[in-house]
């Protein structure tokens, strides 16, 4: 059964698995007396099902065909461009205030974990409509924890065309004299692996949050969002919930997911060295989480402000504390803020601190993670290369000190990192250009540009000076924030990587 239904196109299974999900939220809305909503998701969850049933029935009857990777990766992209389409559809039924543009917006920003909301209001919308927010989310990271390794890693892409031996879009020629298990295959055995992680490190963050004080509807959001990285939230933040910094404190320990792959699964080792401790990517986080609270902590003596409070100590630990959090959410680029914030930044004297997000959600998480943003394997390839290259400018003679897996990361993995660095940044010149001539000042179009493809959807009220308003976007403005989401999830040599001949030959 599970064979012949993986026979069947990924785009097909998604879009089931999804009407089954609605009815979920229906079953909540029916709870809570909501019936106006129950019937939104339980008639789209109806339709859904019977639609799907019969594209697969009329799909049986075709000679079988396995699905290759490359049809994968398209239906990955299917399912962040018209997935949502159908995701919209019981929440613009449920709402009933808004247009069906701005549901599909919300369910892209969420399908794509950027987190973006067209409602600032939490209020506006009823827990049921927050619980799908919140799901449709989750279901996003946990697509690309299992995408990563059996759809991107096969074709050298999403950050491992630094460490692989093939080219980006094409396979390993280490790999190419052996018969490769079929791509249905490996979904089926990377989601036995990595779905009961997921789900039980998200019950397990729940709980958590239950104990703490939360309510149970907050805390599976506040779970959901943190293990997807999406920043969703049904109270408008963590820094709004009953758990205070009890949730906080358990919230930032599960951040630590997204800046690795090896905190939680070993199926795509970006380091040749086993354990955590010698993970690249893991190394270089730790050093930006505690390094950039230290210099904004630091500051408050350099800059000598606030003199007369240097010795409370309450005020001081309050101040690192909101650091630390907040530096860690957005780098993981969830976006979550921490209550203590408002005392970091009047502890530090930066009344704005903006850049500092824009930067740490630029950099983003780890590779294969539900973090989006350059990735810190990439950055990490890019500081190797130039360490090396300030080694040979003051010794010209001198030779490299690694092994061959290293010496391959700091030639072509750095040459392949720079043309990504390279491909983001004008698809970020791009995209602001855009955005400014539909209308846009230059400050919102750069924070709505970087929010949109580092998928830090929150960085739209905290980065710029005055929370910016999506719903007073022009339509056409919307549409170019949705194609940056979807981009900046799937980044630009995934998507280069569709344009190849052989998926459309087939």
């Amino acid at each position: 059964m599970i064979a012949r239904l993986l026979s069947f196109p990924l785009i097909l299974i998604l879009s089931g698995i999804a009407a089954a999900a609605m009815l979920l939220p229906g079953l909540h809305a029916l709870a809570q007396g909501d019936f106006s909503v129950a019937r939104a998701f339980t008639y789209s969850s109806i339709l859904g099902l019977a639609l799907v049933a019969l594209i697969g029935l009329a799909m049986s009857n075709h000679p079988r065909r396995l699905n290759s990777d490359l049809n994968d990766l398209l239906s990955l992209f299917l399912a962040f461009t018209v997935l949502p389409l159908f995701l919209a559809v019981p929440f613009y039924e449920g709402l009933a205030t808004t247009s069906f543009l701005n549901s599909y917006f919300e369910m892209v920003s969420s399908l794509t974990t950027t987190g973006a909301t067209m409602f600032a209001d939490a209020g506006r919308l009823t827990d049921s409509l927050h619980l799908w927010r919140g799901m449709v989310g989750w279901f996003g990271g946990l697509l690309m924890w299992i995408a990563a390794s059996a759809v991107l890693a096969p074709l050298n892409l999403g950050g491992f065309e630094v460490t692989a031996s093939g080219e980006p879009g094409q396979f390993g020629t280490e790999t190419v004299r052996f018969e490769r298990a079929s791509s249905a295959k490996r979904l089926s055995q990377v989601t036995r692996q990595l779905a009961p992680i997921y789900i039980g490190l998200t019950a397990a963050l729940w709980l958590l949050l239950v104990i703490g004080g939360d309510r149970p509807l907050v805390a599976v959001v506040h779970a959901m969002s943190t293990l997807a990285t999406s920043g969703i939230s049904a109270v408008g933040g963590v820094e709004h919930a009953g758990s205070g910094f009890g949730g906080e404190a358990v919230i930032f320990l599960f951040f630590l997911f997204a800046l690795s792959r090896l905190t939680f699964s070993s199926d795509t080792v970006t380091t040749a060295r086993p354990g955590l401790h010698h993970d690249p990517e893991f190394r270089l986080g730790m050093i930006l989480v505690f390094g950039v609270p230290l210099l904004l902590f630091a500051r408050h003596w350099i800059a000598a402000f606030d003199v007369d409070e240097v010795e409370n100590l309450s005020l001081a630990a309050g101040a690192l504390w909101g650091g630390l959090f907040t530096t860690l959410s957005f780098l993981s680029t969830t976006g979550f803020e921490s209550a203590s914030w408002d005392v970091a930044q009047d502890w530090s004297g930066l009344s704005t601190p903006g850049m500092i997000l824009l930067g740490l959600s630029l950099i983003g998480g780890g590779v294969a993670t539900t973090a989006g943003g350059v990735k810190l394997l990439r950055v990490y390839v890019l500081y190797l290369n130039s360490h090396r290259e300030m080694e040979r400018m003051v010794f010209p003679s001198s030779v490299g000190r690694s092994g061959p897996g290293t010496r391959r990361i700091r030639r072509q993995g750095a040459f392949i990192a720079w043309i990504f660095f390279m491909l983001f940044a004008m698809s970020l010149s791009m995209i602001i250009m855009v955005l400014a001539g539909l209308g846009q000042s230059f400050e919102s179009s750069v924070v709505l540009a970087v929010a949109a493809l580092s998928t830090t959807g929150p960085l739209i009220t905290v980065a710029a000076e005055t929370p910016i308003e999506l719903l007073t976007l022009s339509s056409p403005a919307k549409m170019v924030i949705c194609g940056a989401m979807v981009l900046g999830r799937l980044e630009m040599l995934a998507i280069i990587a569709l344009f190849n001949p052989g998926l459309w030959r087939d």
